[in-house]
């Protein structure tokens, strides 16, 4: 296998390890979804970093594929976007008292307030001498951000009051659903309810705001009637599924990361040779062991034990425990000298857009039982991210590692993954 076959990769030079992020795949996600959720418009969630694909890159793809809104939890987070010359419209929800509320101010980032946040949006936007822009947050039923139904009277009316003195407009009021991944659960029902009843009250106080929103990816998909006027889509944009019982294909999504490296190492064993720390694995026959140098300290789920990585055309699970920096394949078949010389710098790929049958995030998901959204967010910053676009053979884009810091590393793609 050459880099040229490597999902997501053609004719580049990649580092030793690499997640690969294509972003023509991120704008194919955004045109999917934005076509669903109209004439709602489409917030593309980049928190954590872009879901670890890298925030600065993928808000660009977004908004360049029709997304209208950006979102992030923490005001530092939207701050950074700001600071790479990022002027669409963008809210950031999640705050603790320290929280930069007049830096957020004064650069134009809409905040959330759930409710003991607005006496600080308020003195900031004093001390500023600027409006504040504000959703305010209902809890329905989630259970964590978010004013409680028996305070958001209060809430409301206090937030009217700051807005009649000039320091602050209600841009929004949201919440957040909890089961919608689940579309067989009457709990989505029961937020939606609670949801229009906190809007009726909101508008009857005078709150006239110009985004409602509520509906997550999987409630892009399946709750039309949570689209209100914008859909905060997160795991979507990256081309992953929320649902278990759906992956990315029936969805009419294309996974974005491809998490590559190369073999490190491939002997013959004999059987019975124990394999990684504390031996549990143990080989049935004479065999070939490949070292695969990704570990946890890459963000590969120590407890993974199992997962699949695509190699020389193959799928193989993960033998033995996981280490910091690397693991164990066992290829199944005793090669020969020349044959495992050849595979020592061959691409190994965890996991990619599945185009010729290999690993989806997915799978990495249920070896490590977790879900794909954290798959791709843990990977860490010593894994330079490359990117490249698929749609714009020939035309090379920016890469760099996890967090915006610059690598050598440029890469086109050719052909159409949309």
């Amino acid at each position: 296998m050459s880099p040229e076959d490597t999902p997501g990769v053609h004719a580049v030079s990649l580092p030793e390890r690499a997640a690969v992020v294509d972003l023509a795949a991120i704008r194919h996600n955004v045109r999917r979804i934005a076509g669903i959720a109209a004439p709602a418009k489409v917030m593309a969630v980049v928190k954590a970093d872009g879901y670890g694909h890298g925030a600065v890159q993928v808000a660009r793809a977004a908004l360049d594929a029709g997304a209208s809104w950006l979102g992030t939890a923490h005001v530092s987070e939207a701050l950074a976007l700001r600071a790479a010359g990022i002027e669409a419209p963008l809210l950031a929800w999640l705050h603790t008292p320290d929280t930069d509320f007049a830096a957020a101010i004064e650069a134009g980032i809409d905040l959330g307030c759930s409710g003991w946040e607005l006496e600080h949006i308020v003195a900031a936007a004093r001390q500023v001498e600027r409006p504040a822009r504000v959703h305010l947050k209902v809890d329905t039923g989630l259970g964590r951000n978010g004013s409680t139904v028996e305070s958001w009277d209060r809430l409301v009316g206090e937030a009217v009051e700051h807005q009649d003195e000039g320091l602050l407009r209600v841009v929004g009021i949201f919440s957040h659903l909890a089961v919608a991944d689940e579309p067989h659960r009457e709990e989505t029902d029961q937020q939606l309810d609670v949801f229009r009843e906190a809007l009726a009250l909101a508008e009857d106080a005078g709150i006239d705001p110009e985004v409602r929103h509520i509906a997550n990816t999987p409630a892009a998909f399946t709750r039309p009637d949570a689209h209100f006027d914008l859909v905060r889509v997160g795991i979507g944009i990256y081309g992953l599924s929320p649902f278990t019982d759906q992956r990315s294909p029936e969805l009419g999504l294309i996974p974005a990361m491809t998490l590559l490296t190369r073999v490190a190492n491939c002997k013959a064993v004999p059987a019975d040779q124990g394999v990684s720390y504390g031996l549990n694995y143990r080989t049935d026959d004479p065999t070939t062991l490949a070292l695969i140098p990704l570990g946890y300290a890459d963000g590969v789920p120590r407890v993974a034990t199992g997962g699949p990585v695509r190699l020389g055309g193959a799928t193989y699970p993960v033998v033995g425990r996981i280490a910091m920096d690397q693991m164990v394949l066992d290829l199944g078949t005793r090669l020969s000298e020349e044959e495992r010389a050849a595979l020592v710098g061959e691409p190994a790929v965890l996991f990619g857009d599945g185009h010729d049958g290999g690993p989806l995030a997915d799978d990495w998901a249920s070896a490590a039982g977790t879900i794909n959204y954290e798959i791709v967010t843990r990977i860490s910053s010593r894994v330079p991210r490359v990117y490249v676009d698929s749609e714009a053979a020939g035309e090379a884009v920016d890469s760099g590692a996890a967090g915006g810091g610059a690598t050598d590393n440029e890469a086109t793609d050719g052909g159409d993954a949309a």
